[in-house]
């Protein structure tokens, strides 16, 4: 996907730079596999904030991404290539030879007319679905499940792809897009081909403006804030004001974060880098 700039004939079109949307072949989503749901700008069931700086974005509506692939055997034609404003990656339209249609994650070097399918004996080609026993070594693959049955969890971003590198026995050593080699159980299944749009972590807003869009609110500095407000708050003049950490104190670099002793701590045979 290429990413598209402009003449700096604006403040804001001299820095941006935005998807030229080239690969995208429908503007219309399936209606039927449309869904809505509210935006609760960062609050929970009870209405408090739990995620800052989130509110005030544009309208959008839900597309039903099909993650399990569970219609086995049955071939689907790609319809179209569509734009997702949920997900970072593009998603593709599914008319299966059954009639239902469903939408999938776009990979890359996938176009209209191509025919999918999920299964045991499908090719280890591009949007197909294998299990990671049938997989070769070394092929890119995404969507892949971390128990087998449940769906695809991993590698789901644009641009993203994990790499079967061994199996031993009932499990598959996958190295993830982190750098992290996991143990996975080889009935895991995963689709075939890295995840599409992988230019989307070039792309720059080029405003303030078209972070609101998208439900974006500035970000206000500890230090500029009031010692009453905030742990790094106050000072006479600009102060560093001690370890960066939250406005409750939560520092923010050194404290780890896992929890030790996990039970998925045993699938995990290096950590990312």
């Amino acid at each position: 996907m290429p990413i598209k700039t402009f003449q700096p004939t604006t403040a804001s079109n001299r820095f941006a730079a935005v998807p030229a949307f080239e690969e995208i072949t429908r503007s219309q989503p399936e209606r039927s596999l449309l869904k809505a749901f509210k935006f609760r700008a960062g609050r929970n069931s009870a209405g408090r904030i739990t995620v800052r700086h989130r509110g005030g974005r544009h309208r959008r509506l839900f597309r039903v991404i099909d993650f399990k692939r569970e219609k086995l055997n049955i071939p689907a034609k790609v319809v179209a290539i569509e734009y997702d404003p949920n997900r970072s990656a593009r998603i593709a339209l599914l008319h299966y030879a059954d009639g239902e249609k469903r939408y999938i994650l776009a990979p890359v070097g996938l176009s209209t007319g191509a025919v999918l399918v999920a299964g045991p004996e499908a090719e280890p080609s591009i949007g197909n679905v294998l299990r990671l026993e049938r997989i070769p070594l070394g092929v890119p693959i995404h969507n892949v499940e971390l128990q087998p049955g449940r769906g695809a969890q991993l590698a789901r971003g644009a641009g993203q792809a994990a790499t079967v590198m061994s199996r031993e026995g009932l499990y598959a050593n996958v190295k993830l897009p982190s750098g992290e080699v996991r143990r996975l159980h080889v009935n895991c299944r995963a689709t075939i081909g890295q995840v599409g749009n992988v230019d989307h972590a070039s792309v720059k807003y080029g405003k303030a403006g078209r972070a609101r869009w998208r439900g974006i609110r500035p970000t206000v500095r500890g230090r500029a804030m009031n010692p009453v407000d905030h742990p790094l708050g106050g000072g006479e003049g600009k102060s560093t004001g001690g370890h960066p950490r939250s406005p409750w104190g939560q520092y923010a670099k050194g404290k780890k974060t896992r929890r030790p002793h996990r039970k998925s701590e045993r699938f995990i045979i290096a950590r990312r880098k």
